[in-house]
């Protein structure tokens, strides 16, 4: 039988109710880049034509939701089992009577790439029982008691077991019902209990199962890769309004020219701004300006004040302003602009948020609060493309300021980081992202 004449059903396991991840929702609806988990694995199957149906195993409680959230008609939504090998085996009685075959993953893999789903269908051609595997790095311990190491085995024989895992419908199916009491941890162990070879087709060191809160931040990072490596959408600004605050030095009037070169109308936000000068730091004034402005296509946050003093040398106004010009004036922005639907914000942030840094605490700890903001935010504004540039360090007149000694070679330009915001206005479907800009 040839791959045409196949039937195939991808079952995407997502039964789970989020007690390793230690939270109320099961880490499946949880948000990554402003789309549940669940959904990001569901796209990458959809992808694929040869999938007659995808079934969805869900717990009960979330087939409502789920049956909502997704309108291909290829999709099913059904509840799944008491334990995983119960939920694939619901899975697998929900299939389409046609079914030939079934390609099984967890929906917690959001990175399944499409040469792994390839590598199986193409596998399946041969093969009637396939597993996704890659090497350990580690090395691999044997304990025959819990606290004393037995033996060390080579670990060129031990693969790690991935997802997907696709199998002959009936050959499945046959395993299922023999070992229904096995608890078995995958289905390649059912079918290796009928003495069945299962081959085996590499995977990937990105195709992580997110089962922890290290695992979700894991995906963030590589979520940033993934946006960055797509296609560019090439949409034109020309024409379009951008509001960019800040946008008199540095980056900010860097984007500017930029975006004038597009055929874009940017319009400068700041206090000595000729067009709209405005004090961004005073709610009041910034309403009333964007209430003049309109209706926007997008705003771009490039407002920053970096002062080196150590914070108990800092009196109490110059607190208030930094707090004020770093973190006050962009939320107030984002929170009185009317950005039309589909339309962006891009507020910038900096390398110095993944950690404090010592002499400019309330800098990097504005630009910490400004990632989290960026990403609660875009989750509730899924009408608007919301996401963070964060840039290493960064010829700006304020940076060469503070530190005057920095070899320039060492520095991005502004003109480099305006123009991955330029990109960024470019590119359509992504939102709640953290774009790192390096020296290349």
């Amino acid at each position: 039988m040839n791959l045409s004449q196949k039937s195939i059903t991808a079952i995407l396991l997502m039964g789970g109710t989020g007690e390793r991840f230690g939270s109320k929702t099961p880490k499946q609806f949880l948000n990554l880049s402003g789309k549940k988990i669940y959904l990001h694995t569901l796209d990458a199957f959809l992808a694929f034509s040869e999938f007659q149906a995808i079934l969805l195993v869900c717990h009960p409680d979330h087939i409502e939701a789920v049956q909502a959230e997704t309108t291909s008609r290829r999709v099913r939504v059904i509840p799944g089992g008491y334990s995983r090998q119960d939920s694939t085996y619901q899975g697998l009685l929900a299939c389409p009577n046609e079914t030939t075959h079934v390609v099984i993953h967890d929906a917690v893999r959001p990175f399944v790439s499409s040469k792994i789903i390839q590598d199986n269908l193409n596998a399946l051609k041969k093969h009637a029982a396939v597993d996704t595997c890659i090497p350990s790095a580690d090395t691999i311990v044997y304990a025959e008691n819990i606290d004393t190491i037995t033996s060390i085995p080579n670990r060129n024989h031990y693969l790690r077991g991935q997802t997907p895992q696709s199998f002959s419908y009936p050959l499945l199916l046959e395993a299922h019902e023999k070992y229904a009491h096995h608890e078995a941890s995958d289905d390649c162990r059912l079918v290796l209990d009928l003495e069945v070879p299962v081959h085996i087709v590499s995977g990937s060191e990105d195709n992580i199962k997110i089962t922890n809160e290290l695992d979700l931040f894991l995906a963030e990072q590589l979520m940033q890769r993934k946006t960055r490596s797509l296609p560019q959408t090439l949409i034109s600004l020309k024409g379009k309004t951008f509001a960019v605050a800040g946008g008199t030095g540095g980056i900010g009037s860097a984007l500017v020219t930029l975006l004038k070169k597009e055929g874009a109308n940017p319009l400068i936000l700041s206090k000595s701004s000729k067009a709209h000068p405005v004090d961004l730091t005073n709610y009041a004034a910034t309403e009333t300006l964007f209430q003049s402005l309109g209706p926007i296509d997008g705003l771009i946050n490039c407002v920053g004040h970096l002062s080196l003093k150590p914070f108990h040398s800092l009196s109490s106004e110059e607190i208030d302003h930094l707090i004020a010009t770093n973190l006050h004036s962009l939320l107030y922005s984002c929170r009185c602009a009317q950005v039309k639907p589909g339309g962006h914000i891009i507020n910038l942030s900096s390398s110095s948020f993944s950690r404090g840094r010592k002499s400019y605490t309330l800098y990097s700890s504005a630009k910490a609060a400004i990632v989290n903001f960026t990403q609660g935010l875009a989750d509730e504004r899924p009408d608007l493309h919301i996401n963070a540039i964060v840039p290493q360090r960064t010829a700006t007149p304020m940076r060469s300021k503070n530190f005057p000694s920095e070899d320039e070679n060492s520095l991005l330009s502004p003109l480099e980081v305006a123009q991955e915001i330029l990109t960024l206005l470019k590119h359509t479907g992504t939102t709640a992202a953290l774009f790192e800009v390096r020296k290349k």
